[in-house]
């Protein structure tokens, strides 16, 4: 039986001050974002940090001509308190325990994934007593504005070629996994797995931790869904592009500023042939996310905008490949809101399977690895299993 949990109080937080109020532009990375969307003193703090961080007390708009923008009036935002009948490990609310859990949900048209732990940490200075923040937002999108006319000058199939994705119908096809048949899981690495991942039994490599971690669940995914061989896979990742800029997003860069990229294999050399293939052929995409790349997708997006379906995922991944998000250099563990660094961090959900995040473990797990997978039910035993295995073995 789940826990019971009593909603306290549910009320609307504004700006503790006044605010500028104005139309913010928002620019195309912001456009075609994917859309998925203690007490007294959060609360408090709170409507403090929205005085810097005011354009998330507004209201998502459209101009005139039809274009998304956000309407910074202070009209705040939701604040809600709940108590749980269940320890801290249930990862609810307030906690008979004496936990706190704090979950918040951000628009994915003015945030990302940066953008997200850089407010969140914002409001734990602000709890602590700190009068000025560490790093103050920068809200002007207009740097990413598209010049006029647009140029674009590579394919950026992950926003273009439906082929490289499945699109629901009804009955799903083959490689379309109904979000009933998928399940979650939290799978930890330790130091020392993840030390022999990336550096071998002997230090015969030497890897980064994003780049040893990414090979291994890939590898695994296509292990465990018994792929053939012959077959292609194809590897998903979303890279910020803040400092891959010329000039680099100013320092606090509030909004979105990461892009979807891929790379894709044969199964069989990927499982069979050492993980620096898999490795390599991940540093060739991310190597080619230069300037001029960002700036091609940028104003590829102002030709195809009103148009976001040919642009962007209102389509699944195919059940032969993978999407692996990586919260590794995100200060996700910083948020100190006068009780201590968190003891968890985590995904409220994950809807897709062959959706997984990478992210470190925290205090729980010092020094290692936590990946947060969504994979399709009937292969997930297969999966985790594999996954142990092969971190334990030569099989890397």
């Amino acid at each position: 039986m789940p826990p019971k949990v009593d909603i306290i109080e549910s009320c609307k937080v504004v700006p503790h001050d006044e605010t500028p109020k104005h139309r913010l532009w928002l620019s195309n990375l912001d456009i075609f974002a994917p859309m998925a969307h203690v007490s007294t003193i959060l609360k408090n703090t709170l409507s403090k940090v929205l005085v810097t961080f005011y354009p998330l007390a507004g209201r998502l708009v459209f101009d005139r001509d039809g274009r998304p923008e956000v309407d910074c009036n202070a009209e705040g935002v939701l604040f809600s308190v709940a108590h749980a009948d269940c320890t801290v490990d249930g990862l609810l609310t307030l906690f008979k325990c004496g936990g706190v859990c704090l979950g918040c949900a951000l628009h994915h048209s003015f945030t990302d994934g940066v953008s997200a732990p850089h407010f969140i940490n914002a409001w734990s200075e602000i709890s602590r007593g700190l009068d000025i923040i560490s790093v103050p937002p920068f809200l002007d999108h207009t740097v990413l504005h598209a010049p006029s006319p647009p140029k674009v000058s590579f394919d950026h199939i992950e926003y273009t070629n439906d082929g490289i994705y499945t699109t629901p119908t009804s009955p799903p096809p083959d490689d379309l996994v109904r979000l009933e048949e998928c399940e979650t899981a939290i799978l930890t690495i330790s130091k020392d797995q993840l030390d022999t991942l990336k550096y071998g039994f002997d230090g015969e490599r030497n890897l980064s931790t994003f780049k040893a971690v990414a090979v291994h669940v890939w590898r695994t995914a296509c292990k465990a869904r018994e792929l053939l061989h012959k077959q292609y896979t194809r590897f998903f990742l979303a890279s910020d592009v803040r400092a891959r800029l010329k000039p680099p997003l100013p320092m606090g860069y509030l909004g979105n500023a990461i892009m979807r990229i891929s790379c894709h294999l044969r199964v069989g050399d990927l499982v069979s042939k050492p993980l620096e293939l898999g490795v390599s052929r991940i540093e060739e995409t991310i190597k080619s996310l230069d300037d001029e790349y960002i700036r091609s997708l940028v104003d590829l997006l102002e030709m195809v905008e009103g148009e976001k379906r040919k642009a962007w995922v209102s389509k699944n991944i195919k059940m032969t490949d993978l999407v692996l998000i990586s919260w590794l250099a995100l200060p996700l563990y910083e948020a100190d809101f006068r009780w201590g660094k968190p003891w968890f961090i985590g995904n409220a959900s994950l809807r897709l399977p062959g959706q997984a995040f990478a992210m470190h473990s925290g205090s729980r797990n010092s020094g290692g690895v936590s990946v947060t997978i969504a994979f399709e039910s009937a292969d997930m035993a297969r999966f985790k299993e594999i996954f142990y295995r092969d971190l334990d073995s030569q099989a890397v």
